[in-house]
């Protein structure tokens, strides 16, 4: 098969987090389980009705687009998108066409095209013979985030909706929790022939000089695997398409889960159809007016974002990346840490601590199924360090450490009194583990036969047979230092 270029650029709908809808003073509670409870006049388009901007979801995007560096606009107004269908009330959705509220910037390396604001529409339900709508998520402040057609593979696109989400959480504009449907992708993908010139008829360029193929639109995507999955089979699709003598039609598409495939859905529509024309009922917005919504004010309002963290993470405590990464998803493990280095200071000893938390104690709270409405257990902070002191200084081995934390994570509880309990503070004393140590020569003395000769791997199982008999409260560094000085 020839070589083939794909191009890729995402669409995603974030819903924002704020008291009310977009338009009107109906609460927006997306955890609402009962049908058309959060509805009014306004959001179920009722004649007669007006709507008014909600504030908050304006400042959401807003710092959204200084976060990315992106350009806030000075004047902006909203538009009604016109089509039909059962979840749309009014027969048209006020969104945001020729002057959206962010332009430009970037986000993990990719460049944006633009942000902007609407309202979402009604959820519907379908069965064999007839469907059902909800108004409760009709109306909800919904912000749209349209990148640039500049990423060339699955798991470029993938990271960058993982990094948008982590955004949209940091600065609590939206949970954009995927299973909510509180985030919602989509993704235009294209491909082009590589050697294909201006006569092929396509239009657009590549960086590499060459043509841009037929973008294909591909919707229904509710996970970053499944987006990651949707483009890597269209990439194919069209490649084969292409090489069989075929033509790529613009269209929108669905996802399958299921089968782990696309299937064509409509003719993509064009900007033309919706017949975009400015709301009448709502006021232009002259953003610069707003003292609030200043580059300089939303800056400040700004907490410390993933990238930052990340950067602080590495020049602060030189932990290991997927560490940082950890810390970076789980803003609770992350303070969690960042108390238990501030009480620690020790680089090393911070290191040590970040590998415990990690897997040790990662491991502890994956294993625990949690309900909804539950947190995570984490043990204090502060006898949290005391345990990494303890392992440090010798007077924990690394299994009883392990098994400490084991201990308070389900127990609660002081590690020194849990290890002196156990019997899991390490013997120093030299003349004990010397004793200890004479034990095992005599009981294996082949093996130390062997040593005696020169076979290293044997070292390792005397020092094993020394930390048994021990029952694991001898230091294995003392046991190693006393068995090489028999040697002399």
């Amino acid at each position: 098969m020839s070589e083939y270029f794909p191009t890729i650029g995402l669409e995603i709908h974030a819903e924002l987090k704020t008291r009310t809808k977009m338009f009107c003073d109906t609460k927006n509670d997306p955890n609402e389980t009962r049908p058309n409870v959060n509805i009014c006049p306004i959001c179920t388009a009722q004649p007669g009705t007006l709507p008014v901007i909600n504030r908050e979801a304006v400042k959401h995007v807003l710092k959204v687009g200084v976060a990315c560096g992106s350009e806030l606009a000075d004047y902006s107004e909203f538009d009604r998108k016109n089509y039909f269908y059962p979840d749309i009330p009014k027969g048209y959705q006020i969104s945001q066409y020729k002057y959206p509220l962010v332009s430009g910037g970037s986000l993990n390396e990719v460049a944006l095209t633009r942000i902007h604001l609407e309202e979402d529409t009604a959820s519907s339900q379908h069965f064999d013979d007839y469907s059902l709508v909800d108004f409760n998520r009709a109306g909800v402040p919904l912000m749209e985030l349209v990148t640039e057609p500049v990423m060339h593979d699955a798991v470029t696109a993938g990271h960058f909706a993982r990094e948008l989400q982590l955004l949209l959480r940091y600065l609590g504009a939206s949970e954009a929790n995927m299973e909510k449907g509180q985030m919602r992708l989509e993704a235009n993908v294209s491909v082009m022939k590589l050697g294909l010139n201006q006569s092929s008829g396509l239009v657009g360029r590549t960086p590499q000089g060459g043509v841009l193929g037929t973008k294909v639109e591909v919707k229904n995507i509710n996970s970053f695997r499944a987006l990651e999955k949707a483009i890597e089979y269209e990439i194919k699709r069209q490649s084969e398409e292409l090489e069989s003598g075929g033509v790529i039609v613009q269209e929108t598409r669905g996802w399958d889960d299921v089968k782990n495939k696309t299937f064509s859905q409509r003719k993509k529509e064009s900007s033309h159809d919706y017949r975009y024309f400015p709301e009448p009922d709502l006021p232009k917005l002259k953003l610069s007016e707003v003292e609030e919504f200043s580059v300089e004010n939303l800056y400040k309002t700004l907490p410390e974002l993933p990238s930052q963290k990340r950067e602080r993470y590495q020049r602060d405590y030189g932990i290991k990346l997927e560490d940082i990464e950890s810390y970076v998803t789980n803003l609770d493990l992350a303070n969690f840490f960042e108390s238990v280095a501030e009480i620690l200071k020790d680089k090393d000893k911070v290191k040590l601590a970040s590998n415990y938390i990690t897997s040790d104690l990662v491991g502890h709270l994956v294993a625990l199924p949690l309900s909804e409405n539950e947190e995570y257990k984490l043990p204090s902070h502060e006898h949290f360090a005391k345990l990494i002191e303890m392992i440090a200084r010798g007077d924990l081995s690394s299994r009883g450490g392990k098994d400490v934390l084991a201990i308070m994570h389900k127990e609660g509880g002081d590690p020194e009194v849990i290890a002196k309990d156990k019997g899991l503070i390490q013997k120093h004393d030299e003349g004990e583990l010397t004793k200890i140590v004479d034990k095992v020569i005599n009981e294996n003395d082949k093996v130390w036969q062997d040593f005696k000769s020169g076979k290293e791997a044997s070292l390792q199982f005397l020092i094993g047979q020394g930390m048994k008999l021990s029952k694991g409260s001898a230091n294995p560094n003392l046991l190693k230092k006393i068995l090489l000085d028999k040697l002399v």
